[in-house]
């Protein structure tokens, strides 16, 4: 009788969170043991450190004339591809952006990429 008699409570009202809705959540909508949220024991992975290129081969000037080597950094849809991704330094980054903006303006570079 007292089981039917207990009155429920509402989390939501009083600012508490369910405690089964962690775990659950990312189960169901397909999360991977090792992904973003946590690191599985068992599985190594090393990520290697990017570089910058121009660092490497001792680019001093980015020329807006060379083309090949600002299509490397940029996408298929036409933008410039961040530094996180490409692994080029800050200043490197900066002169690159001025570069291919300028190669832009003068058609070496598209706009924007290829329509589908």
């Amino acid at each position: 009788m007292s089981d039917e008699a207990k009155p429920v409570s509402a989390p939501a009202a009083s600012g508490e969170s369910t405690p089964s809705t962690g775990g659950e959540r990312s189960e169901r909508r397909g999360g991977r043991p090792g992904g973003p949220g946590g690191r599985e024991a068992g599985r190594k992975y090393f990520r290697r450190k990017k570089v910058c290129k121009f660092c490497v081969e001792k680019i001093e000037a980015i020329d807006y004339k060379d083309y090949r080597l600002l299509g490397q950094f940029v996408a298929e849809s036409g933008k410039i591809v961040p530094r996180r991704l490409t692994g080029v330094c800050t200043p490197h980054q900066r002169r690159l952006s001025t570069a291919i903006k300028q190669a832009r303006n003068i058609a070496l570079l598209p706009f924007a990429g290829r329509a589908s």
